[in-house]
């Protein structure tokens, strides 16, 4: 069972991203501050949720947090500084959203201080607490919702399925029709597999 929060601050957000390992789109982040008594079984890291238990507890964590925020960076922003400073400011694009934050619990092991506010980094967090898991749900589904917005303009790659991960289809699709405006120029397609650079 997921505990609540790292510091039992009141104002504690965790915050996580998505899209961190795609070829296309943004990396997105979310921060999410949940009242102490929140309690809800299905809520665990996105990873291991359905999309439509995704769906299901996006309202919810939207309607009982204190606060939460959203944020995207884009794919020239994250081809000029990289994939783990774009993750991270995304993160803190997140917090910027929230009016009051006492500690900030993070998914992974790389941070950066935001502001004076004490952070602990902690590998795994989405299946560890749940202001966390709140935030890779905000952040999975907000980014997935953009992606099948682009996939309109763009359906030969699929997007709407494979969300811009690198998947044999999109690779070949890559290959087929060439980069979009929407794909990282700092992520190297290769034959069969997939180099980066930071």
């Amino acid at each position: 069972m997921l505990k609540h929060s790292v510091s039992n601050k009141k104002f504690e957000c965790g915050t996580d991203e998505a899209g961190r390992g795609c070829l296309a789109g943004p990396v997105t982040a979310a921060a999410v501050i949940l009242p102490p008594d929140f309690k809800n079984e299905l809520l665990n890291d996105s990873k291991q949720l359905s999309h439509n238990k995704r769906t299901l507890l996006r309202p919810i964590i939207e309607k009982e947090a204190i606060g939460f925020g959203v944020a995207h960076i884009y794919p020239n922003k994250i081809d000029e500084i990289n994939i783990l400073n774009a993750s991270i400011l995304a993160m803190h694009h997140a917090i910027d959203e929230l009016e009051k934050v006492e500690f900030i619990s993070v998914d992974g092991n790389r941070f950066k201080a935001y502001n004076t506010v004490p952070h602990e980094t902690i590998i795994k967090g989405d299946g560890k607490y749940l202001n966390i898991a709140a935030a890779s749900v905000l952040a999975k589904t907000y980014r997935d919702d953009y992606m099948s917005k682009i996939h309109e303009e763009f359906p030969m790659y699929n997007w709407k399925k494979n969300k811009g991960y690198p998947t044999k289809e999109h690779r070949e699709a890559i290959k087929k029709y060439g980069p979009t405006k929407y794909h990282r120029t700092s992520f190297k397609l290769l034959p069969d597999q997939l180099s980066f650079e930071f």
